[in-house]
């Protein structure tokens, strides 16, 4: 494990070497790049400098215990103890260093919420995934920008589409993309009897110009009067913007903002993401992310997390993981479930040969 650590510590040192190369730094795309996979090997030497440190320590309080008094050997022997400890710990973190980066790591994350499958049971369970996302990231510091939002006419959402932005956001959010199905008894039922509904999340790493270069050839762009819930206009000007990215099918429309050109330039936002994704999708086959993919057909059989209102269970279905915690969970409590997602990532990545 050390060894092939300290491969990724001589890959970090080229890095360093690269960034001062005006070569690199002339060309924003590679620049972006290599300073990417830079900061992702930064943990890696300090694991292995730490790891120096702690066998250096061991081996000179284990020097000094021959010609030690009763109360000297006793502080060395707890030295040594800390050390080895410690050495436990890092070596448990240095194997999870061996997990590859993710090449999107560090980057902000947009993600769009849909009612699917039950009418406006559907879109009010879309409003309550948008507030859990809300306050998970809250707790985590992150921010939160909406780029359009579509309310529904109970007060759910039809879609919506923001981005998270913060430290880990995409690490932690990334599994997100899917299905989600709700089972409770909706507010109009007179009957009391449970339904099932769902609503699609798709998640995407945001993607900047030079990730992705779009020809405005390859657009169709159409505009038209922007609309409140139910149809009701709410401008009086074509401020919305409908763009079509011909070579991909890909369509984004946005009509949050009061200007055309606002408008304009969030879809662009959205659009570059969802070219990107669907471009590193195609040259790296194992990713899956594709936002087609996580969104499925919305249908209620297909899930990848079910929420149990009777039962107050929240079941992620793709590593059978199960907590009876649902409150919490809407509330933006959502670490546990998290964590064990990125658990189940990095023991696949592993056993699949690591770095």
């Amino acid at each position: 494990m050390i060894a092939r650590l300290g491969v990724l510590a001589d890959e970090y040192r080229e890095l360093e070497s690269r960034l001062a190369d005006p070569a690199t730094t002339a060309d924003p795309a590679r620049l972006a790049e290599v300073a990417r996979r830079y900061r992702a090997l930064e943990p890696v030497v300090a694991a292995l400098a730490e790891h120096r440190r702690l066998l250096g320590d061991i081996a000179a309080a284990e020097s000094l215990l021959g010609a030690a008094d009763d109360a000297e050997r006793q502080a060395l022997s707890e030295e040594v103890a800390t050390a080895a400890g410690r050495l436990g710990e890092l070596a448990l973190e240095m194997r999870s260093l061996l997990i590859p980066p993710d090449p999107d790591a560090g980057r902000a994350v947009i993600v769009e919420i849909r009612g699917a499958e039950g009418g406006e049971e559907a879109n009010l369970f879309a409003g309550d995934l948008l507030a859990m996302y809300r306050a998970y990231a809250q707790r985590r510091g992150w921010t939160v920008e909406v780029l359009d939002h579509d309310p529904s006419d109970l007060g759910g959402v039809n879609h919506v589409t923001f981005v998270v932005r913060g430290e880990d956001a995409w690490r932690r959010l990334k599994h997100e993309g899917g299905p989600h199905r709700v089972q409770r008894v909706p507010a109009t039922e007179s009957q009391g009897r449970v339904h099932t509904s769902s609503a699609t999340v798709a998640v995407l790493p945001e993607a900047d110009e030079v990730d992705v270069r779009i020809d405005e050839s390859d657009l169709d762009v159409d505009v038209y009067r922007s609309s409140g819930a139910g149809g009701q206009h709410v401008n009086t000007t074509d401020s919305a913007v409908r763009i079509t990215h011909r070579p991909t099918g890909i369509v984004v429309t946005m009509q949050d903002q009061r200007s055309q050109l606002q408008n304009r330039a969030r879809a662009m936002q959205v659009l570059r993401s969802r070219v990107y994704e669907v471009e590193r999708s195609r040259i790296d086959g194992e990713r899956s992310a594709d936002r087609r993919s996580q969104v499925g057909g919305g249908g209620r059989s297909e899930k990848v997390r079910t929420y149990n209102f009777k039962e107050g269970r929240v079941t992620d279905h793709r590593i059978g993981f199960t907590v009876h915690r649902l409150p919490e969970i809407l509330a933006g409590d959502l670490d546990s479930v998290v964590d064990a997602l990125i658990t189940d990532e990095g023991e696949r990545l592993l056993a699949d040969g690591g770095i």
